[in-house]
């Protein structure tokens, strides 16, 4: 037989049907749903009159208009209000299991479903959500839908497509000191560009991702769609099957045996051609900032922003105040946000406290952690980060997606500088004429510190605040 991608063996084995010289059919095994995309879709099947096919495949949950203070008070937000309360409605009416605000499962979808054990290698995973990318780091095929797509799952848990192209990238080597994942993905799509994976569907290779842990695979699948991919994905493999052992939606005993059996099967076969193929070296890559208003304006931490020309970069330095060919290194801010779908699990925060133990926040800094989830905000707490973050006079506040997208109240005021470990950097993402400088937990945690961008890979980090 024809050697198969691991992106071929899943999407193949999903194909209901395939339209004679067309796009095909493809069953979605778990539908994931939030309060922002999901109403349009549920009236849409009650207009006309079709119920939801298959309920037990869609898990909901609330985050990203969700406040992330007083969870326990009433919203006084109206219009997250709504969308709560809509969403409750619907998925009551529909016997939709929903993990509603204060729920000990509730969080960021895209961090309570890896967690809950729900994501699970070889399977279809929806959401109407861009970086539902994420799941990918399992071994799943998980990608972000539309309104009408949702529906269309809803309503028969299927969705007609159009297979993507394949696309590999590799990187082999040993990762320098302060890299993280969010650094190797930040300079993947440096180099390629935020065009690149647009039709692809990227599988991620080499002994770099092999190394990382679960956590780090979902902060690289998570960026894909950032280098215009439709998603990414990591074979699974012995650190995948350890993370979902025990979990509480993962198969128990035998059933758990029966199923790692099949997903050992899933990695890409020897020889299997790929459309498109990237090769980096891990000595190239350093902690990673942005500089623009798009994820691929990316340099080092110690780089220089380039002297490039034209209408498009001219715009985004105008924006972000900054000028071509300067460094960003001693660059003060004002904000640093760590949390988003992108860096919100416990091993960002055990990363961040790590450095911050026993330093102090510079007094202009107000820095904003948001777990993605109930159960890491426990891990938080019963591991002692909680009051080594308040001693250094961090905020640590309640889940949801928070600054990442600004829905909420949690924004970056006009002008302010905030050095972030969500996914985007675009204009206005994290509030109207808000700057955002996306970085690692580490470089973020520093920066906060010292008040200003900071080289981690320095031995000794100048981490006296600002004169402000």
């Amino acid at each position: 037989m024809k050697p198969k991608t691991l992106f071929d063996k899943v999407w193949d084995a999903h194909v209901v049907s395939t339209i004679k010289n067309g796009p095909q059919i493809l069953y979605i095994d778990k539908h994931l749903i939030h309060e922002v995309t999901s109403p349009q879709a549920f009236n849409e099947l009650e207009q006309r009159g079709i119920p939801v096919f298959r309920p037990k495949q869609i898990i909901a949950t609330a985050d990203h208009n969700t406040p992330t203070l007083n969870q326990d008070q009433p919203i006084k937000d109206a219009l997250s209000k709504l969308q709560l309360e809509q969403l409750s409605k619907n998925c009551n009416k529909n016997n939709i299991k929903l993990y509603e605000l204060g729920h000990k499962y509730n969080g960021i979808v895209h961090v309570m479903a890896p967690e809950l054990g729900i994501t699970q290698p070889g399977l279809t995973m929806v959401c109407g959500d861009s970086h539902t990318s994420t799941h990918g780091a399992f071994g799943a095929i998980a990608f972000g839908i539309g309104t009408s797509q949702v529906a269309q799952v809803f309503a028969s848990q299927c969705l007609l497509l159009t297979k993507p192209k394949s696309l590999r990238v590799t990187v082999n080597g040993k990762l320098k000191k302060g890299v993280l994942p969010k650094d190797v993905i930040l300079y993947i799509i440096s180099k390629i560009g935020t065009n690149a994976g647009t039709g692809y569907f990227c599988e991620y290779a080499g002994n770099v991702f092999e190394d990382m842990s679960m956590e780090g695979r979902m902060t690289v699948c998570n960026m894909s769609i950032e280098m215009g991919a439709r998603g990414g994905i990591i074979a699974p493999d012995e650190t995948t099957f350890n993370y979902l052992k025990g979990r509480k939606f993962a198969p128990k005993g035998d059933g758990f045996k029966k199923k790692v059996a099949k997903w050992k099967t899933l990695p890409t076969d020897d020889n299997a051609v790929f459309d498109k193929e990237y090769h980096f070296d891990a000595e190239d890559i350093e902690p990673m900032i942005t500089y623009g208003t798009n994820p691929g304006m990316g340099i080092k931490i110690s780089g220089h922003i380039p002297m490039e020309r034209g209408n498009s970069f001219n715009k985004a330095l105008n924006y972000m105040n900054f000028e071509a060919g300067e460094r960003l290194i001693n660059k003060p801010i004002d904000y640093v946000f760590i949390g988003s779908c992108t860096n919100s699990r416990i091993e960002d925060f055990r990363i961040a406290a790590d450095y911050i133990k026993g330093k102090q926040k510079a007094a202009h800094v107000t820095a904003w952690l948001v777990p993605g989830s109930k159960q890491v905000e426990k891990q938080i707490i019963a591991e002692g980060l909680k009051t080594v973050f308040n001693d250094a006079g961090f905020e640590l506040r309640q889940p949801g997606c928070s600054a990442c997208l600004a829905m909420n109240d949690d924004k970056i005021p006009e002008g302010a500088y905030c050095v972030s470990t969500s996914n985007r950097n675009f204009e206005g993402r994290q509030g109207q004429g808000a700057r955002t400088i996306l970085a690692s937990p580490l470089v973020a945690a520093a920066s906060a510190i010292a008040g200003k961008i900071v080289d981690v890979t320095k031995e000794k980090v100048a981490l006296e605040p600002l004169a402000v």
